[in-house]
């Protein structure tokens, strides 16, 4: 039977095969150190547990909640955009609640894009900043993640040669998977580009408060001119250690917001009323916990960095996320990131997300998470240095396995 075409047009998940591996080695007895998936082990604050299920006590929030988000968690959202960015929000008109900033930019490609459209998305980049365009029919087009002059000069260049012109332009700094910040000075020059040409800005930042540098990381809606063409959004999952609480943002140009929210209130009622409760407590009252969170990412990061280039694998420390973005090793580069990272966990005992999941242009990278303890971390780098002690003998016994394939 023939695949149906939005599925025909989705490639192979590249993260499933060393998922794959991952099971059956654990199924095996092997003791797997997991920093594949960002998928924060950190324990939500007790104090947002303790007030959903205050919030749950009461009837009244079991019934249908409200798919733009309760008007008490819209203020909280607006007021810390006035906090740390010193942007003015509308909670009524240019904030809406989204189950998660995966499912919020999903369906902003959705609300905002005809069959054949054309949306410039970095290359390599988080993949539902390309995929939520193709599921949605539109063309998508690589630009550099890099923020620099060849961005602009690529930016150009597609703009000038895409047909039909381009809807959309996707950013996403601090990064997933590079772990890239972005000045205010570069997106000045990105929103008066879109000015310009008449580009929408989909910016995420659900990195934010996940930063390690003197300067945190800026707002694309802090640029005089943005509320017209941009939307950002934001995510609890880290900020607040609340990934499967599914609670995120989309803030910005009314219009932009308004299409999201209307393609919402066909497809979901919003999240579990309790849950957007304690989502506005953590904004309103829990700064100390992001704090936390922060400072022990960067003690990771710092453990990772050193017990890692002990091992003799050199990683760039990444200056904001909870990811390192780190180059394969020189021996294993002609291997590409998928059969390294298959390498990593046959030899290893250690899974990594192979970069060429977030884009062909990630291929000679993988990306670390900093999801296991300091311990752990430790424990990762010692297996790694065994595997590159014996580089030469993996190597040829790979080669040797292909060539007789």
């Amino acid at each position: 039977m023939q695949e149906f075409h939005k599925i025909r047009r989705l490639p192979p998940y590249v993260f499933e095969q060393v998922n794959r591996l991952k099971a059956t080695a654990r199924a095996a007895g092997a003791d797997i150190v997991d920093l594949g998936m960002g998928n924060p082990d950190l324990p939500t604050p007790q104090a947002i547990v303790d007030k959903m299920a205050e919030a749950a006590q009461d009837p009244r929030t079991h019934r249908y909640s409200a798919s733009r988000g309760i008007p008490g968690l819209r203020k909280a959202h607006a007021a810390y955009y006035g906090r740390r960015f010193g942007v003015k929000l509308n909670p009524d008109t240019q904030v809406v609640a989204t189950l998660g900033s995966k499912e919020g930019f999903a369906n902003m490609a959705q609300a905002i894009t005809a069959p054949g459209d054309v949306a410039l998305v970095p290359n390599p980049t988080y993949p539902i900043h390309s995929f939520g365009f193709i599921m949605s029919g539109a063309v998508v087009r690589s630009i550099p993640a890099e923020p620099d002059e060849t961005f602009f000069h690529l930016l150009e260049r597609a703009v000038r040669y895409s047909i039909p012109a381009p809807t959309a332009v996707v950013l996403n700094y601090p990064s997933n998977p590079t772990a890239l910040m972005a000045s205010l000075d570069f997106y000045r020059d990105v929103v008066s580009f879109a000015r310009k040409h008449n580009i929408i800005l989909l910016s995420d930042l659900a990195y934010a408060e996940i930063h390690f540098e003197d300067e945190p990381p800026p707002s694309i809606l802090q640029v005089p001119g943005a509320m017209d063409i941009a939307v950002e959004f934001a995510s609890m999952s880290k900020t607040y250690s609340m990934p499967g609480w599914r609670m995120g943002f989309a803030v910005g140009n009314e219009r932009l917001v308004s299409a999201l929210t209307r393609v919402k209130s066909y497809l979901d009622y919003g999240a579990f009323t309790p849950i957007q409760v304690a989502a506005a407590f953590a904004i309103n009252t829990q700064d100390k916990e992001i704090e936390k969170a922060r400072q022990i990412y960067k003690q990771r990061r710092d453990v990772m960095v050193e017990s890692f280039a002990r091992a003799g694998w050199d990683v760039p420390p990444p200056p904001a996320t909870m990811f390192a973005w780190a180059p394969i090793p020189e021996k294993f580069a002609g291997l590409g990131s998928l059969e390294f990272s298959k390498l990593l966990v046959e030899k290893a005992d250690v899974a990594v997300a192979p970069g060429v999941g977030f884009g062909e242009n990630g291929d000679r990278y993988v990306r670390i998470a900093l999801v296991e303890n300091e311990h752990r971390i430790r424990q990762a780098a010692r297996n790694i240095k065994r595997f590159l002690n014996s580089a030469d003998e993996t190597l040829h016994n790979v080669i040797d396995i292909s060539a007789h394939r």
